[in-house]
Order: structure tokens, then sequence, then C-alpha cells
């Protein structure tokens, strides 16, 4: 009985110790794998860098820059196997050019100068770059550089410099893996929201990121669902979208935006002896409310607007507490007339909305002339 005694907390004492150790020892994997990638982006942007001020010294600048390329593939496939190809170094000579307009990568740019000069001998400039990486402010690059080469090299597809800078921050802010951004951009997350606000709210979109302050930030118009696995042409119900929502929630809050948690579907209320039933119930973090969301098959009609300020006026008067704000409704329709939502809902709305849900995900040629219409 006696050794039993002193088994069981010896046990105990094993499994928090073995937990620590785990935890640490992923902890350091963590920090070794964004080390080996920050060194790895760093790298192929200095050679970017050097790969361009080489061209720069060329006289027949293109033609030159392609011989110079493939040169350089060459001997860098011998010395060190694969990894260097020519369309990969010609991304490591964009990443360059896209980025060194940055005002932080121009201060790291002005301090590897500084140290450069110190050596009066051009024969020392590969040892200088040498010392540059070794002696670096990992601290400083890795508030610059906080993505994966293979996240850079996707971004600098994106021409439009405000719309890269938008999806580098949503990425770096909510750890987007590069699937997500590639669905993300596929599904034009940005023209989404930059349609809805006017010049300087674009212009906050590329420096901030998608700011929520006010109900109109969370509204998307059209929704994309085609994660829901549902042909755009199949009659369906809408119990059954509402169960395809249920079974794929977390792609549908991902799709959502930021800050939304789900809290009930099916939510019944009950006045004057009838019962009504909102579809989903949400709680959206950042703006502190609720956020009802109903869904319609077909076209929208006025009186969908008109259920959804009631049931919102419900939440706002029976559900809200005093420190939280206005519950929002989002009626999700197949389509709808603008002017009927114009003159349905009154001037100063701030709480219902509708958008248009789409199942498919369209090309985004088709998509941005989607989202034009819908203005």
């Amino acid at each position: 009985m006696k050794d039993e005694e002193n088994t069981v907390p010896h046990n105990i004492q094993n499994k928090a110790l073995f937990s620590q150790v785990v935890a640490l020892l992923q902890n350091a994997r963590q920090q070794v794998l964004r080390t080996v990638n920050l060194t790895m982006v760093y790298t192929y942007f200095e050679i970017g860098r050097m790969i361009v001020e080489e061209e720069q010294s060329g006289k027949e600048r293109a033609e030159y820059g392609k011989q110079l390329l493939k040169g350089l593939s060459e001997q860098l496939t011998i010395e060190f196997g694969k990894g260097f190809s020519t369309d990969n170094l010609e991304n490591m000579r964009k990443f360059y050019l896209a980025y060194s307009i940055s005002e932080s990568v121009t201060r790291i740019l002005q301090i590897q100068k500084s140290q450069s000069l110190t050596g009066e001998f051009k024969s020392q400039k590969a040892q200088t770059v040498t010392a540059d990486l070794n002696k670096f402010d990992y601290e400083t690059l890795s508030s610059f550089f906080k993505l994966t080469w293979t996240h850079y090299v996707f971004l600098m597809r994106i021409d439009d410099e405000k719309e890269r800078r938008f999806y580098e921050i949503e990425s770096e802010k909510y750890n987007w893996s590069v699937r997500e951004l590639k669905r993300q951009y596929d599904s034009a997350l940005y023209t989404r929201l930059a349609l809805s606000r006017d010049k300087e709210g674009v212009l906050k979109l590329s420096k901030q990121g998608q700011i929520i302050e006010k109900p109109k930030d969370l509204i998307k118009d059209p929704y994309i669902l085609e994660f829901l696995g549902l042909p755009e042409l199949h009659q369906y119900s809408e119990s059954e979208l509402e169960e395809e929502i249920i079974n794929k929630l977390e792609h549908f809050l991902l799709e959502l935006g930021h800050g939304f948690t789900f809290v009930a579907r099916q939510n019944r209320i009950t006045f004057d002896d009838k019962h009504f039933r909102i579809d989903l119930v949400f709680y959206n973090r950042i703006l502190r409310c609720f956020v009802l969301i109903d869904l319609k098959i077909g076209e929208l009609k006025h009186q969908d607007l008109g259920q959804m300020q009631m049931y919102v006026n419900y939440y706002d008067r029976e559900m809200r507490l005093e420190d939280e704000n206005k519950t929002i409704g989002i009626v999700l329709c197949q389509n709808k007339s603008n002017l009927v939502v114009e003159y349905t809902l009154p001037e100063n709305n701030e709480q219902i909305f509708a958008s248009k849900y789409k199942t498919i995900l369209p090309s985004r040629e088709d998509l941005i002339q989607l989202i034009s219409e819908s203005r």
C-alpha cells in the first residue's frame, strides 16, 4: 500500500515533467524554423539585390540579365543542387525589386551600405555580405520579413502594390497558410472590401489590413461559399444550406471575417404565442455585438428585411447587455435588387444588411464584375 502511495505522485510528477519538456521542445523547434525561414528569406532578398546591381552594370541590360541568370543558375546548381533555377533566381530578383522600396527595408539597406563602406577594397565585398548576415539584428529583420518564402513568391504575382500589401498584412496578422492566402486572393477579398470604401478607406486597407470599427466594416458582398460543395444551379433547401454551413463551420467563420464566434442555430424566439427561428446566431468580439444571419434561397423580398428587423429589435431589447453594441442582421440571398434594399431600410441604417452568396468560386474577373454590379 505504501509503495502505491509513493507511485501515484511520482507518475503525476513525471506527466507534468513530460508536458513541460514537450512544450519546451516544441517552442524550440518553432524558434528554429522561424530563424531558418528568416535567414532563407533574407538571403534570397540579398541574392536579388546582387543580381539587380550586377544587371545595372551591364551595357545591354535585358540580354545581359538573361545570360547572367542562366550562368548563375548553372554554377549554383553545381555547387548547391536544386533550388536555383533561372525561375527561382528571377523570383529573388523580383522580390528585391518589390520590397526594396519599403521604408523598413530601405533602413536595412542603409545599415548594410554603412557596413560595407567600412571595407576599402572591392575584394572584401563577399566577406562583408557574410558578416552582415552574421551580425544582422534578427529582431529588426523579423519585424519586416514575417512570412515564408512561398508566401512571398505568391504575393509577388499581385501587381497592385496596395492590394499586395493588404494580403501580406492579413497573412501576418492571422497566420494564413499559403493555401488560405490563395483562397482569399482568388475570392477577391481585397476588392470586396475596397469597393465599399472611399479613397482614404482603401489606403487604410493597404497600410493596416482590415480594421473593424463599425458594422459596415464586417460586411462582404458577395460571400463566397464554395467550400460547401453545393453546385450553383442545384435545387437545395434553406435547411440543407444551413446544414452544410454547420458542417463546414470553421470555413464559414473564416469567410465571415475577424472576431466571429458561433452561438446558436435555429434560435427560437417567442412572443404573442408565436414562434420564430433565427437561422444562425454569432457574436463578434471586436464590435462586441450579436450578429444574426438568415439564409434565403432565391430572390430577396422586402418581407425578408422586415423579418430581420424584428429579430434585431428583439435581440437589442431582450438579449443585449447594457455595455454591448447594437445587434447586426445579415440576410444572405442568391439574388437581390439594390432598390428593394434601399427603399425598405431607413437611410441611416447601420444594423441590417443584405448580401449575395455564391456557392462556387467564380474567376477573379467574373467576381470583380459581380462585385461592381452589387454597388
